[in-house]
């Protein structure tokens, strides 16, 4: 980091009263402050990494109070970096700010193949730390097996059930399953039945695996009870509204069998609660009927769910969730991304499979194509209906992948007119008067005012054109934003 980025870097801060997902702030003017393991341990858990500013002070509205003794600083900071595993390798930069020496230790992200990063002194289960916004918190179980298997090549989905035989498989089914890999592969005809069994992972030790279980069960849901679908209609854009009747749901279904079998029932339930447009072409005057979302896109997503999901032992109480609102579709997917896979690199890079074995029986039995096609096909089909491109966000325990219903030519656009040139105003001009989120939404002509805050006002209020009336407080009523000057 250079000095000019350090010192840009203490004004975002100042300016937004708040530290940020990468960034953390200490005092340090009267020592080196002795609990930096949470951090050093969570900035080295993301992708991103982080850096710690040390010389402003939070309790004192991140007022530039400077660092003690640069070189003694610098000393402790490094002993508490080699009290972590594997050892953190810090990068300082020192600054002169608002008369005062300020100091940054740049924490980078390590391999995943060692995560997760923790204190020696409190071992792996208590020593590791994730970053959520500002605050570093300790990881789950759930989160620290996660590293666990990736670095050990564990697949769950090739786990024996215990308390499942053979019996517990549709016969029928597997006898097919197995015919067409016979046929696809003429070596396995050489094989016998327990050998066969055994590659195809239809068989460990002799149980049924989770993969076969779920393509192939007569009743997967007797084992795993949870292991399925819970699919529910709201009236209205949050979980809690309320029809004109107070029914809380419009529609409910729990969906339970087999991956195929679940992904051909939540396609009717979608297809049941889709509403209808009519789009008139203005050229020709034709009318044409078209569904509320593009059913290709809908499929894709449920079956990315069920197909991607986690199938882990700590997974085993969540179901995979569908939740249509009046402004979008969410589906909710146990686990988070897999492996070294980004939301960023989502549909441009291969995948690290989290379940190949029941990705692999899943495509032979739903025709589903384990090509990586799933994404792209849910981008070219919403921009083919002319609605926004799907939202994925990766969260400490899911993946959710949204859908809107709202044309995208009836928002913002996404890149606004130049200033002064004499086009309609642009988002940083309507803010030249202090305004409320449901006045930005209104402006933008987005129904969701969650939607809008993430999608057009946070990359402005992070590039320092907007800035908040009550920045202390940012999920504040009383919040306006403005055009920063």
């Amino acid at each position: 980091m250079l000095q000019s980025e350090l010192t840009a870097l203490a004004d975002r801060i100042r300016t937004r009263q708040a530290e940020m997902q990468t960034v953390e702030v200490k005092a340090a003017h009267r020592g080196c402050p002795e609990r930096l393991r949470d951090t050093l341990s969570s900035f080295s858990n993301q992708d991103s990494g982080g850096v710690i500013v040390f010389g402003l002070d939070e309790r004192r509205n991140f007022e530039p109070v400077g660092i003690y003794h640069a070189q003694e600083l610098q000393k402790h900071v490094t002993e508490q970096c080699n009290q972590m595993v594997p050892p953190v390798r810090a990068v300082f930069t020192l600054a002169e700010y608002d008369g005062v020496l300020i100091c940054s230790a740049e924490i980078p992200a390590i391999d995943l193949s060692e995560r997760p990063c923790y204190y020696s002194g409190a071992g792996r289960v208590q020593g590791s730390y994730v970053r959520v916004g500002e605050a570093d918190l300790h990881m789950t179980d759930y989160e620290i097996y996660c590293y666990e298997a990736f670095r050990r090549h564990l697949h769950d989905d090739e786990r024996p059930v215990e308390r499942a035989t053979l019996a517990a498989l549709d016969p029928d089914l597997t006898e097919l399953y197995i015919r067409n890999r016979q046929k696809d592969r003429p070596g396995f005809g050489r094989l016998d039945p327990a050998q066969t069994y055994d590659m195809l992972s239809i068989l460990r030790d002799g149980r049924p695996t989770v993969a076969a279980l779920m393509n192939l069960g007569v009743y997967p849901q007797g084992f795993f009870p949870q292991w399925g679908i819970t699919a529910i209609v709201v009236p209205g854009k949050e979980i809690g509204a309320l029809a004109e009747d107070h029914a809380r749901f419009l529609d409910n279904k729990r969906i339970e069998g087999t991956i195929s079998s679940m992904a051909e029932e939540a396609q009717q339930f979608c297809l049941r609660n889709m509403k209808t447009r009519t789009i008139i072409d203005p050229a020709t005057g034709k009318r044409t009927d078209r569904l509320e979302y593009p059913p290709d896109a809908v499929r894709e997503a449920i079956l990315n769910a069920l197909i991607h999901r986690d199938y882990s032992f700590y997974t085993e109480g969540t179901p995979v969730q569908i939740d249509f609102f009046s402004d979008r579709l969410e589906i909710h997917s146990p686990g988070s991304l897999y492996g070294r896979m980004t939301v960023e690199q989502l549909g441009y890079a291969r995948m690290d499979l989290r379940n190949p074995a029941l990705a692999v029986m899943a495509e032979a039995i739903t025709g589903s194509e384990n090509r990586y096609s799933g994404i792209p096909t849910m981008r070219r089909e919403l921009a083919a209906y002319g609605l926004p491109a799907p939202v994925f966000e990766n969260r400490r325990n899911e993946f959710v992948v949204t859908f809107y219903n709202t044309p995208i030519q009836t928002a913002w656009a996404a890149e606004p007119p130049a200033e002064g040139t004499g086009q309609n105003p642009t988002l940083t001009d309507f803010c030249r008067t202090p305004r409320t989120r449901q006045e930005i939404a209104d402006f933008l002509g987005v129904k969701t005012i969650h939607y809008a805050m993430r999608r057009y006002v946070q990359p402005l209020l992070d590039s320092g054109k907007l800035a908040m009336t009550v920045p202390e407080k940012p999920g504040s009523r009383n919040q306006r934003f403005y055009k920063a000057e």
